[in-house]
């Protein structure tokens, strides 16, 4: 799981939902990262560290690539990181009064909700992911009583979007389309990457939450790039450069911290996903709170959605994780 897409709930305040891999994501707490974002050098790694030994230690930290190979299906529920409890509050006002609403008595109605709760209380929106080979995904997250539908059929992607008073089913801007198909498919980037005509680079070592890690610069075969940082020590890669976001006006570079790693059926799967963005002081959170592997997926789960279908989401049976790791 690493780009995270974005669902947006008013002008503006987006829900980070789902990685590439799980990736909703994808992707997301109220923490300060001045100091984890500064810039700084690089550090050559230790002699005798070569590119090869840490991608073949870290595929085999996630599980091997015969393990990620079995998994034919992924699903996993959790809950994200949709703002404060006021704007979430005043997002919601919007959605149930509908379109036509006069803004200044959504604005009051929100307003009086509002003080019922904490203003800098994170409120969490439970989803969904369900993913099958080759490249199908659905997405649903649940927001003002109404469920939201992302799907990707291996070619084509919809979505329906409830919360914003649109029941039609909308189909993937360009943008969107591209970065979907060039996603991984359940697997982490770095598994049987040269299968996949990505290339990799070893930049240097870089400090992630305390740990020296390898920072690798992945180039997929269109020609896109992402960084991974890989820790020196599990061989987990706890950190990945997330799809920029547009913030006041510029692109912005997003990272991605995955944290508590666990073994479901053989692979390691983080439990825990923090999205930080470039020049906003404020974290987002994705906390998964069940994994199945290889679960029965009917195709026409991942067909274009319908509103009766966006409405009735199977629940996600929990898995039994092994110890966490880092």
């Amino acid at each position: 799981m690493s780009q995270f897409h974005t669902y947006k709930t008013s002008n503006q305040r987006g829900l980070p939902m789902r990685s590439t891999a799980l990736f909703l994501m994808s992707l997301l707490a109220g923490a300060s990262l001045a100091p984890a974002l500064a810039a700084g050098a690089l550090r050559a790694p230790p002699p005798g560290v070569s590119l090869s030994q840490i991608v073949e230690k870290h595929v085999a930290a996630r599980g091997g690539v015969k393990a990620w190979h079995a998994v034919q299906t992924l699903a996993v529920s959790g809950k994200v990181d949709a703002g404060t409890a006021d704007s979430v509050t005043r997002s919601t006002t919007m959605a149930r009064q509908g379109a036509g609403a006069s803004a200044k008595r959504a604005e009051r109605a929100a307003a009086e909700e509002a003080a019922k709760h904490t203003a800098e209380q994170q409120v969490q929106l439970p989803f969904r992911l369900e993913m099958k080979r080759p490249s199908k995904s659905r997405l649903e997250i649940d927001f003002a009583g109404k469920t939201a539908v992302q799907v990707y059929d291996g070619q084509q992607g919809w979505k329906l979007r409830p919360y914003l008073n649109r029941d039609d089913v909308e189909p993937f801007t360009a943008d969107e389309a591209k970065a979907e198909a060039a996603k991984a498919d359940l697997e982490p980037p770095l598994v049987d990457y040269a299968a996949k005509g990505s290339q990799v680079a070893l930049e240097g070592l870089d400090p992630v939450d305390g740990h020296d890690a390898y920072k690798l610069k992945l180039t997929l075969k269109n020609g896109d790039v992402q960084h991974v940082w890989i820790d020196s020590k599990s061989f987990l890669d706890v950190k990945v450069e997330g799809l920029p976001r547009r913030m006041d006006g510029k692109m912005r570079a997003v990272w991605i911290n995955q944290r508590d790693f666990r073994s479901v059926h053989g692979v390691m799967v983080p439990y825990l996903y923090e999205t930080a963005n470039e020049g906003n002081p404020r974290t987002h959170k994705m906390v998964i709170e069940a994994v199945e592997v290889n679960r029965t997926l009917d195709d026409a789960r991942f067909a274009k959605p319908q509103a009766l279908v966006a409405a009735t989401p199977p629940p996600a049976a929990p898995a039994t994780p092994a110890a966490a790791k880092r």
